[in-house]
């Protein structure tokens, strides 16, 4: 299972490709409401997620994903579970994945030292941010934009079910050059 953290404020494009695209995989998804069970996007899209803050478990967690936009960015790193989340996921070797200025949040915990990442110009944290669209290092997964939502989708499917199944994913949905 994957949590995608939902916060108001995030952008919509970021969230709402990945999760077409881990289910089109056969990953179970599961959106989380930070701080409210219907978080409102950047612009305006509402999303009833699956679950709230209260209802998080461990139990089965493959990886946990952020999406960028702001104020969600900002909104997911305030939020404790979020960062007891992230704490967890690290610990643990799951994958963890964050697009846009959400990579700010991982670098601000460390996360991102030593390791080649990408996000959204002006939101580098640690030394080794690259401007490409996706990046997969080890188990942190990270995008630059909502442009690159896709090429973050396929590369999180990488972390999590192997370069097969998001080159079958891509071609399904007639989208190879990206990745």
């Amino acid at each position: 299972m994957v949590y995608v953290l939902l916060a108001n404020g995030f952008e919509e494009t970021e969230a709402i490709a990945p999760i077409d695209m881990l289910l089109r995989a056969g990953v179970e998804v599961v959106t989380v409401g930070i701080g409210t069970p219907m978080p409102c996007g950047a612009h305006g899209i509402a999303v009833q997620a699956d679950i709230t803050e209260d209802a998080v478990t461990t139990d089965g967690l493959q990886g946990v994903v952020l999406p960028g936009g702001m104020p969600g960015t900002t909104n997911l790193e305030a939020s404790e579970t979020v960062q007891k989340l992230l704490d967890y996921a690290a610990e643990n070797g799951l994958v963890i994945g964050a697009i846009c200025a959400a990579p700010s949040v991982l670098g601000h915990k460390g996360l991102l030292d030593g390791r080649r990442y990408t996000c959204y110009p002006g939101f580098e944290t640690a030394a080794g941010a690259c401007g490409e669209p996706a990046v997969r290092d080890g188990h942190i997964v990270t995008g630059k934009g909502a442009g690159t939502a896709l090429a973050f989708g396929a590369k999180l499917i990488e972390a999590l079910c192997g370069s097969e199944k998001a080159a079958a994913v891509q071609s399904a949905m007639q989208c190879t050059e990206i990745v």
